[in-house]
């Protein structure tokens, strides 16, 4: 038996680093760079972030693909990937961390006037404007697994009035948690800040299209942090020339990179980060290495996937 690190994209992590951190975790396991990949056919775990067109074909024994992060939509719906073969992938909390501070950050911008301080600067006019209110501010946060429960709590501690949705019934202390669809366009019109991190299944893909974007509140903030195909790209920039919603923070895309002839790139109602909310792995580093040895003794896997539900 033997794990393949293939990471699948540039500008994080390289095959070669990963792989020597999860070594040094384990020096005992056979952990291997698709560099140094030896004999496919003693692959049986592949460690992945995008899973390459052609990889599943070359690993003829693989049994199970660790997704290096939390969405695992593309790696599911993969055409050449065997129906045996399973799918895990991580919940760990320094991302999770790192995603709800990113929506914190943007909802402080808002809340600050930082835009108008930066406006009044190129100006050189001292304008003093009053910062708004927590108490006077709701925040809602699409999707309240680990991640968005994370941030509902952290905009809660900060005195934020908050909505959640999900898709079944969960309950979250100081948190206004609603669920269903026919619970969300409500939910939409009364928040000030929209955070949305939902994953990527067939009930999510273009969940926010020109219908539900227009029951947003005016002048309010969306903020994506969690699968792109979750926004119609060309309603949202139809909506936001009407100002339902007046603004939006993009982190990630239908297409990634998203491409340079893009609207969004141009568009004055939008902010565009590159796929940067959650960055480090954090002690998620060991789950791989369990995962590992868990499928060598055949026990139970940590955080798998149920396929034909996507998440």
């Amino acid at each position: 038996m033997a794990l393949l690190v293939n990471v699948g994209f540039d500008n994080w992590y390289t095959d070669e680093e990963l792989a020597a951190e999860l070594k040094a975790l384990a020096p005992e396991l056979d952990i291997r760079p698709t560099s140094d990949a030896g004999n496919l056919a003693e692959v049986t775990m592949l460690a992945t972030t995008v899973l390459k067109d052609g990889l599943p074909e070359q690993l003829p024994n693989l049994q199970l693909v660790q997704k290096l992060g939390a969405g695992v939509d593309s790696i599911v719906a993969h055409p050449s990937l065997p129906p045996h073969v399973r799918v895990t992938r991580l919940k760990p909390n320094e991302p999770a961390h790192e995603i709800a501070e990113f929506c914190l950050a943007y909802v402080l911008h808002g809340q600050r006037n930082m835009a108008q301080h930066e406006a009044s600067q190129k100006r050189s006019a001292w304008e003093p404007l009053a910062p708004k209110r927590p108490t006077h501010t709701t925040v809602g946060v699409l999707g309240l697994g680990h991640i968005g429960g994370m941030t509902a709590k952290l905009m809660r501690d900060l005195r934020f009035r908050v909505l959640g949705w999900s898709r079944s019934p969960k309950e979250i202390e100081g948190v206004d948690c609603r669920h269903g669809a026919d619970a969300l366009p409500q939910m939409l019109s009364e928040c000030d800040y929209v955070c949305a991190i939902l994953p990527s299944t067939p009930a999510t893909r273009q969940l926010m299209n020109d219908g539900m974007l227009a029951s947003m509140k005016p002048g309010a903030t969306l903020i994506n942090a969690g699968r792109g195909d979750l926004i119609d790209e060309t309603a949202l920039a139809a909506a936001l020339d009407k100002g339902t919603p007046g603004r939006a923070v993009l982190d990630v895309a239908s297409q990634e990179p998203l491409p340079e002839d893009s609207l969004l790139w141009t568009h004055p109602g939008v902010t565009i980060t590159p796929h940067v909310s959650g960055w480090h792995l954090g002690d998620a580093m060991k789950d791989v290495v369990e995962n590992y040895r868990r499928l060598e003794a055949g026990k139970p896997l940590l955080h798998e996937v149920d396929r034909q539900r996507g998440y």
